[in-house]
């Protein structure tokens, strides 16, 4: 059983959902950068994006890592290390850009609107 916690983000807005069983099953397998219909979250008329999530030990999805997978990254300031001086590189642990049953939390932005409010939609959070 995959159950997931979705981030909606609109604008200035986002809002949350826990999906799980055939809901979540739709997510399976998408990458960052996808799209998916509203119609699976039950919000006809939208579409969103995937921009990224989190997996069960906490870890951020980096988009430019293949697969579904957890590796350890040399890395220096920019994504998921913030450097305190000039230079300074670190060694972090990131998880594929790939959506699988390790990932927890998925984070949408909302790229068609369609005719109601994702309040409406989903209760305000």
């Amino acid at each position: 059983m995959v159950e997931y916690k979705l981030v909606i983000s609109d604008q200035a807005k986002s809002v949350a959902r826990t999906v799980g069983d055939a809901q979540a099953a739709g997510f399976l397998g998408k990458r960052i950068g996808e799209t998916i219909g509203g119609e699976l979250l039950g919000a006809s008329g939208y579409t969103f994006r995937i921009t990224g999530g989190t997996d069960k030990s906490g870890f951020a999805m980096r988009p430019d890592l293949p697969g579904a997978r957890q590796t350890r990254l040399y890395v220096g300031d920019g994504f998921g290390f913030q450097a305190p001086r000039d230079g300074m590189r670190k060694r972090r642990t990131f998880r594929g850009n790939t959506i699988s049953e390790d990932t927890v939390q998925i984070n949408l932005v909302v790229e068609q609107k369609g005719p109601k409010a994702l309040a409406e939609l989903f209760g305000a959070s």
